[in-house]
C-alpha cells in the first residue's frame, strides 16, 4: 500500500468537510460580513476553522 493513502484520505475527508460547512454558513442567517469571517477561516485553517465553525458558527437557514 502507499505511504501517502492514508493523507490523501484524510485530506479528501477535509475537503468535503469544509465544503459542507461553507454551504451551511451560506445559508445560515448570519449577516454578510459574518459569513465572509467564518468561510475565510473555514478556508484558510481547514481544520481548526472547521472545529470552530462546529461549536460556534452560525446555524440554520435565513429565515
Amino acid at each position: 500500500m502507499d505511504v501517502n493513502f492514508g493523507g490523501g484520505i484524510l485530506g479528501l475527508i477535509i475537503l468535503i468537510l469544509d465544503i459542507w460547512a461553507i454551504i451551511n454558513i451560506v445559508q445560515s442567517g448570519a449577516g454578510n460580513g459574518a459569513k465572509v469571517l467564518w468561510v475565510l477561516l473555514v478556508l484558510l485553517l481547514p481544520v481548526i476553522g472547521l472545529i470552530i465553525w462546529f461549536f460556534a458558527g452560525p446555524r440554520g437557514r435565513a429565515a
